[in-house]
């Protein structure tokens, strides 16, 4: 397993793996478009965070993309980080590869000072939730309702 920074010229190789991958995409929207979704990956950020500070991040099992991570700095805290995206591929579950991602994106967070590490779970994604939990994740009992999907949102915090 090696896991390294991802890059806008990889664009193609994200979009790939969402084209292999499509089942968190499917949960949350209902569709997936692999091409549109690589593009967010590399550009989107939460609220008053800027993209180009953010840990874009490719899990590699050999040498296949195997999970990608999108980490911010700043939100909603400035003295947070937040894990906008963890996503693994079918074949890379349920072998401890995601919480080995997961202990990377903290050693980064923490690299940067940060003092939680917070993320948004949805309310289909009890598998997530669970991970998340099992991880030392915690409610905080702040939720919101997706205009478009109809989903509920809760968001987790870590302390760091």
């Amino acid at each position: 397993m090696r896991i390294r920074e991802l890059f806008p010229s990889e664009t193609a190789l994200v979009a790939q793996f969402y084209r292999e991958a499509p089942d968190y995409w499917l949960l949350a929207e209902g569709r997936c478009d692999p091409a549109a979704r690589a593009q967010d990956f590399f550009t989107d950020a939460p609220p008053n965070c800027d993209p180009a500070t953010s840990d874009r991040l490719g899990l590699f099992l050999n040498h296949r993309l195997s999970g990608v991570a999108e980490l911010s700095y700043g939100f909603p805290e400035p003295s947070d980080a937040y894990l906008g995206l963890m996503i693994l591929g079918p074949w890379a579950q349920g072998a401890g590869h995601g919480r080995a991602f997961l202990a990377h994106v903290e050693t980064l967070a923490r690299r940067r000072h940060a003092l939680r590490l917070c993320l948004a779970v949805l309310d289909v994604n009890p598998r997530g939730r669970a991970f998340w939990e099992r991880e030392g994740f915690r409610g905080t009992g702040l939720t919101r309702k997706d205009g478009i999907t109809g989903h509920l949102i809760e968001r987790l915090v870590k302390r760091l």
